[in-house]
């Protein structure tokens, strides 16, 4: 933590008072760090900072909460501190509402127009004009080879029959990419914002799918973020299926279960 918060003094021209190494930070050391002007705020290091800054602009675009890019390098990135405790049904409403608002955000295609990635695990973006041609190619089939033969298969025969499961042309809303629990923030009857942005426009329905995959918003949540499409219950293991697959290469075999438990519910 030291050489981090040095480099955050550096880059604002402040000195630091403290720095503590915060929880997560699998893929990228993250700090809070407390400058002597009284400031706190938030340190990343190790990933791509331009990237995740330009998303995090594209969030609050849209309305949604995200924290404020007080600066950026290659690869250091320092944010504003959002607000977190635990939250109630009405924070998860405001979550809803601004959460639905960015997907309303749309593109011309579906996809990013630079490839990310997941720490060592590449996420190609490029952009296609139907979307089941990117969920198969730029999600289901970005890299068959680093999975089990089995595995690799079953998804290659998942991958073939999109056409008839997924919807051709949805919306290609600004997704955050990335939306499990821990990166919707909450302080008791507020929606802090969102972080750990991943950002490319695809169907809604792979955000929400995402916030379900560990838990399970409150009813709140849901009524306030408005009424799914038909069918959703359906496509929703389809869309866990990558998370679950970035998972099983990231950190190994202990998530075969979920990844084989989402193929057997697709059908395959």
């Amino acid at each position: 933590m030291a050489d981090l918060a040095t480099s955050v003094a550096t880059a604002l021209g402040v000195a630091v008072s403290d720095s503590v190494r915060l929880q997560g930070g699998d893929l990228s050391s993250v700090a809070r760090v407390t400058l002597e002007d009284g400031r706190r705020v938030i340190a990343k290091s190790g990933g791509d900072a331009g990237t995740e800054a330009e998303m995090l602009h594209a969030i609050a675009a849209t309305g949604c909460p995200a924290p404020k890019v007080l600066w950026h390098g290659d690869d250091l990135l320092i944010l504003s501190e959002l607000e977190e405790a635990r939250g109630s049904d009405a924070g998860w409403a405001e979550a809803g509402r601004a959460i639905a608002a960015m997907h309303t955000a749309q593109g011309d295609k579906f996809g990013w127009h630079a490839d990310t990635a997941f720490g060592h695990v590449p996420c190609p973006a490029a952009p296609t004009d139907d979307w089941t041609t990117f969920w198969a190619e730029r999600r289901l089939l970005a890299w068959p080879g680093h999975l089990p033969r089995d595995t690799a298969r079953r998804v290659e025969r998942l991958a073939a029959r999109l056409p008839d499961l997924l919807p051709k042309d949805p919306a290609p809303g600004l997704l955050h990419g990335d939306l499990w629990q821990g990166n919707v923030l909450l302080s008791g009857d507020s929606f802090s914002g969102l972080i750990d942005p991943a950002c490319y426009h695809g169907h809604a329905e792979v955000d929400l799918a995402m916030l379900t995959v560990f838990g399970n918003p409150p009813a709140s949540f849901w009524d306030a973020y408005g009424p799914l499409e038909p069918g959703w219950d359906d496509r929703r293991p389809i869309y866990q299926l990558w998370p679950a697959l970035v998972h099983l290469r990231l950190f190994g075999a202990g998530y075969r279960g979920m990844v084989d438990g989402l193929l057997d519910r697709a059908g395959v």
